[in-house]
């Protein structure tokens, strides 16, 4: 198996052996997933920017990762990397420019709306972020034009290492309870929503291991 990179963190520190067991308990159906999938793998990379990362986010919405990583590579290209990626140089870039390193209309408009939302405070700097909780960062990102709460959410758990996040609206979240409790459709988000709160404080866990649920094979069926 290849080595993750080294900005990628396995292992959020906030799960223990302790909060198995505990999930275990509260839920002996996602105790018996947990053991069948094996350990708790979930990959960190630590948020050195709200900006960067929101920003990547918009552009990669609804592509695939190739072409995502190819558009925001050209845009680092004309805006800076690294420290260099601000909202003030991202409003200094001409729109032409922009478009022409692929982004279409709504991604640019969203951009600027991030740059100017993290300018004028909706969006807070990385301190203040880690002192926020997770309802705070939702709906002060989400005031941003392109960024949803699925995206918060995914910031939530894979950077900020929050653990008790439930995105009820994803897709492989909901198939994966549905295969791993035997139900014939996927839950409705208020179903799992409220099925979910046994899970607290862990829910980010339950949530990873939904994902993997929805990846096993499904049970072979047997003709009469």
């Amino acid at each position: 198996m290849p080595r993750p990179p080294p900005d990628v963190i396995r292992y959020p520190s906030y799960y223990t052996p302790s909060v198995r067991r505990a999930l275990s308990r509260a839920d002996p159906t996602l105790g018996a997933l947990m053991k069948s999938v094996g350990p708790f793998r979930l990959q960190v990379r630590p948020l050195h920017s709200p900006f960067g990362a929101l920003a990547e986010s918009i552009v990669y919405q609804q592509l695939h990762g190739k072409a995502a990583a190819t558009i925001f590579g050209r845009v680092c290209e004309r805006v800076g990397s690294g420290r260099k990626f601000t909202p003030e140089a991202l409003l200094a870039v001409p729109d032409t420019s922009l478009r022409e390193a692929g982004l279409s209309a709504n991604k640019l408009a969203a951009l600027q709306d991030l740059a100017r939302k993290t300018l004028d405070g909706t969006v807070p700097p990385l301190a203040k972020v880690r002192r926020m909780d997770d309802a705070e960062l939702i709906e002060h990102f989400t005031q941003v034009r392109g960024i949803g709460q699925w995206t918060v959410e995914m910031l939530l758990m894979f950077q900020l290492e929050r653990p008790d996040v439930l995105p009820v609206d994803d897709y492989g979240v909901r198939k994966g309870f549905m295969k791993a409790y035997g139900l014939t459709e996927m839950p409705k988000p208020k179903a799992l929503l409220a099925y979910g709160e046994r899970w607290r404080p862990w829910r980010s866990v339950a949530s990873w291991y939904m994902w993997r649920s929805a990846e096993l094979p499904d049970a072979p069926t047997v003709e009469g």
